[in-house]
């Protein structure tokens, strides 16, 4: 047979995309598959068992709808794309989610698609109780909090919280994450399977965990009704109020539900009771309701019903499973709590060591320093010695020095009392002199003043001369020939005489004022010398008597 032929005789295919919570997959199908025979291709790949939670979700016309188990995929009403989508989510949910759910894939992917829910608001969950699940979220993703690892900021690409509770609380980032972190650092031992089971316990107990909600109506022209299906019954809400129903049909409280057209019928078990009637929009609403009652429904009484082999089997291994991993997890705690004590004890050891090796360090640097001590000392004894020595010389010289200086001190003393003497003695002619000086003043007054008494009478003498020369020999002026000569010569004569005798007693006078003078000056700068002389002696004197005390 050919290559070609072998070609021909392949059957016709088609590509899907499978679409998780958390991953995506793409599979060839047979144009012949039915919708069962591509669930259980997804739920092998996926390695579930657990397959009657599950189904394959689908978007038409703006509804999303289920694939049916028992047609060929491509009869149903699909999207017409390449490949073709489906989100591969769970159907129906556990009334007890620790008992029901056996397998870590199963409780896993319940884990994802409840925590989106709430995270998009399809499942109200209060503030405090969105913090705590969110920190059972972070110790299934990110395992025992570690403070030196799990840094600040650390939580900060991770959704935990709704947005509404982000607008309601005008919190930071880093406040959510503290208070996130206080919760997460109290599940440290916790295994990421057990997280997720406390997530899923605990948000299994909010009101619309599990629900599917569809509007309906009491007649058929208003639509004023909620209608939930969920694992314990049916239940009727106002359009405004989806936490607490109006009224609730338990699913053992239910003898028939029919459909028919946009009408859908629940017959309670008690005859007696009333018959619900309610009408939806559409019919395909109609059919999705009854198919979510029936899957519910059958549900419900298959967990009221001895398990079969398979589930006793899948439980049985669920149990080994479960303690083999808690044996597994003690294993592993006590592996880790004896690898922290052996870090810690090689924490101590290294510190010991360190501590040590630094002690060590410090002895020799210690011993090196004594040694280099030891080598200063000894050189400094010697040069200790050898100033001892030149102490001791400089003392004798400075004992020399300090007599020297002592007959030094007795001979300053000794001048400096003759200088005393010389100054007072100095002081006293200079008092001496400055009276002198005053006397030789007054006197050299006096005589300039009877010198000018003098040189006035003079002046009046050769006046009066004149004048009687005029009157006794006026004749002589105008005759001086016949003037009788030995008269006239004798009267002048006799005035001549008298006039040289008083001129030459003025110059006398005066050249002794001149000579008292001049000796005056002469004394006044020979004391003034002798002065000048006993002022550099003393100073001299103080020099030496400074320097003297600067020895001493």
């Amino acid at each position: 047979m050919s290559i070609r032929g072998l070609k021909k005789k392949q059957p016709k295919t088609f590509k899907v995309r499978i679409i998780t919570v958390d991953a995506e997959m793409e599979f060839s199908c047979e144009m012949k598959w039915k919708g069962k025979d591509l669930f259980d291709l997804v739920c092998r790949a996926l390695g579930l068992r657990e397959t009657w939670f599950f189904g394959l979700q689908y978007t038409i016309k703006g509804m999303c709808t289920w694939l049916k188990m028992d047609k060929k995929v491509l009869d149903q009403e699909i999207p017409k794309e390449d490949p073709i989508s489906f989100h591969f989510l769970a159907k129906f949910y556990p009334e007890k989610v620790e008992e029901e759910l056996l397998q870590e894939i199963t409780q896993h992917l319940f884990f994802l698609q409840v925590k989106k829910q709430i995270l998009d608001e399809e499942i109200y969950c209060s503030p405090e109780a969105t913090v705590l699940l969110a920190s059972y979220a972070v110790q299934a993703k990110y395992g025992d909090y570690d403070p030196n690892f799990h840094e600040p900021g650390f939580l900060a690409h991770d959704e935990l919280l709704p947005k509404r509770v982000l607008r309601q609380y005008q919190l930071t980032a880093e406040m959510w994450e503290e208070k996130i972190t206080a919760w997460y650092a109290e599940h440290r031992g916790i295994a990421r399977d057990e997280a997720e089971m406390n997530y899923l316990k605990i948000a299994q107990d909010l009101e619309m965990y599990g629900v599917n909600y569809f509007p309906i109506a009491q007649n058929k022209n208003h639509t004023d009704l909620l209608l939930g299906v969920d694992a314990k019954g049916i239940h009727i809400y106002s359009i405004n109020n989806r936490f607490s129903p109006n009224k609730s049909f338990e699913w053992s409280s239910i003898r028939n539900i029919s459909c028919s057209e946009k009408e859908l019928t629940i017959k309670p078990l008690d005859k007696k009771a009333e018959v619900f009637k309610f009408f939806s929009s559409q019919l395909k609403v109609n059919k999705l309701i009854f198919q979510l009652c029936i899957g519910n429904h059958d549900l419900f009484m298959r967990r009221r019903k001895v398990d079969s082999i398979e589930i006793q089997q899948m439980k049985a291994q669920a149990r080994e499973e479960k303690a083999r991993k808690k044996m597994e997890n003690q294993r592993l705690a006590r592996e880790k709590q004896l690898r922290e004590e052996a870090e810690r004890a090689k924490e101590e050891l290294e510190r010991r060591l360190f501590q040590l090796e630094d002690e060590a360090r410090q002895a020799n640097e210690a011993l090196l320093r004594s040694q280099e001590a030891a080598e200063l000392l000894a050189e400094k004894a010697q040069i200790a010695e050898e100033e001892a020595k030149l102490l001791a010389q400089n003392a004798a010289e400075a004992e020399q020095e300090r007599q020297r200086l002592e007959i030094t001190a007795l001979k300053s003393k000794e001048e400096k009392r003759l200088m005393e003497q010389k100054m007072r003695e100095a002081e006293l002619i200079a008092v001496k002199l400055v009276k002198e000086s005053d006397r030789r003043a007054k006197e050299a007054e006096h005589l300039k003043q009877d010198l000018h008494e003098a040189r006035e009478a003079e002046r009046k003498a050769k006046q009066k001369l004149l004048d009687i020369t005029r009157l006794n020999y006026p004749h002589m002026a105008k005759y001086p020939q016949h003037c009788p000569g030995d008269s006239r010569d004798a009267n002048f004569d006799k005035g001549s005489t008298k006039l040289d005798l008083k001129d030459i007693d003025l110059k006398r006078l005066s050249f002794e004022i001149e000579r008292e003078r001049l000796d005056y000056l002469e004394k006044s700068r020979k004391f003034e010398d002798r002065l000048k002389e006993l002022k550099s002696e003393i100073h001299a004197l103080k020099l030496e008597e400074k320097q003297a005390g600067l020895y001493s």
